[in-house]
């Protein structure tokens, strides 16, 4: 089960294996109060454990061991280079001694993780280490709110990471028409996240400070809305006057600059690949038809994310609820996936 605690809600995620792939065993999403989660920091603790355990009924899983994330900001990552054919306990030991170098903290106050990418391009006797790092703190923090919700946190992985596990498992069933790169855009309340997944891995990955934090900030102030129910309101028709041209459009307008900077920034990196599909997710790619206005605008097939299109789902999991809010859900699909690896 993965749990993806952010702002404003939290969402839990069960997966299942079914043959060769996954199918949906459970989920759930509970809101939640204000200042419960301040800057990606828990502040109200027992708020935020109260709020899991009702998800976690909502679930109706017995799941109790779980996989969470600690946010981007929090942690240090970077990507090294090591002797290829090492074994997994040469290459741990291997990776703690180049860690002092780029970890400005000692290494046991911190909680150390690594990820074979692949061989190093153009030399294939050496690999691609991921190394990433967090303050046993921030771990810590996780673990006691998880205790008290009566959850364990079998895993603690890393947003970046988990995203891009997610990212794999779209590409894979995404019908191409030409073989090429996929990228990602991910927009959260205070960050977005746009990844390149080409060759089965992800070349390039970058975060912004872009969100749609402010946003929901302005719909609850002057119109008393949730962006959920702002959203809703938009694809029905019912929108209170004012509200699409004050907030909704000049959004809409960031989102496009900000896909527009991101392809641009990426063009000109070493890892420029031609791209034929382009995938939006987060709570700001709920905007009706924003889809087609940012194929409109760079040309690239674009599409919501959906990680679950070809998942079979269990019986206490709606399916038209899922898939609603499928391109919100890539935090929590990656962490249930990481219970695969």
């Amino acid at each position: 089960m993965g749990i993806d605690i952010n702002a404003t809600s939290v969402t839990l995620l069960a997966l299942g294996r079914q043959g060769q792939g996954y199918r949906v065993e459970a989920y759930a999403r509970e809101p939640l109060a204000p200042n419960t989660v301040l800057d990606q920091h828990i502040a109200d603790p027992e708020a935020l454990a109260a709020a899991l355990s009702r998800a976690w009924l909502k679930t109706g899983s017995r799941l109790k061991g779980v996989a969470v994330a600690v946010a981007g900001e929090a942690v240090i990552s970077k990507l090294i280079e090591m002797p290829a054919g090492l074994h997994t306990d040469e290459l741990e030991q291997q990776v703690r001694l180049e860690a002092g170098q780029y970890i400005p903290y000692p290494l046991e106050d911190v909680a150390l993780d690594f990820e074979v990418q692949g061989p190093v391009p153009g030399n294939p006797q050496r690999v691609q280490v991921l190394l990433v790092a967090c303050r046993n703190e921030r771990v810590e923090a996780l673990e006691t709110v998880l205790g008290l919700a009566g959850l364990t946190a079998r895993v603690v992985d890393t947003q970046p990471l988990a995203l891009e596990r997610c990212l794999l498992l779209l590409a894979a069933h995404l019908p191409l028409a030409t073989p090429g790169a996929v990228a990602l855009l991910d927009i959260g309340p205070a960050l977005s996240r746009f990844s390149v997944l080409h060759g089965q891995r992800v070349i390039y990955s970058r975060e912004q400070l872009f969100g749609s934090g402010l946003l929901m900030e302005a719909l609850q102030r002057r119109y008393g809305l949730t962006l959920e129910q702002a959203l809703l309101a938009q694809s029905q028709g019912r929108l209170p006057q004012g509200c699409a041209e004050e907030l909704l459009q000049p959004f809409e307008q960031e989102v496009l600059q900000q896909v527009s900077r991101s392809l641009q920034q990426f063009a000109t990196s070493p890892q420029q690949q031609p791209l034929v599909q382009l995938l939006l997710a987060g709570d700001g790619s709920g905007l009706a038809g924003l889809e087609r206005r940012v194929e409109g605008e760079t040309g690239i097939d674009t599409s919501l994310a959906n990680p679950f299109r070809a998942m079979p789902m269990g019986p206490r999991v709606d399916p038209q609820v899922l898939n609603e809010q499928a391109p919100n859900l890539l935090l929590a699909c990656g962490l249930a996936l990481r219970g695969f690896d």
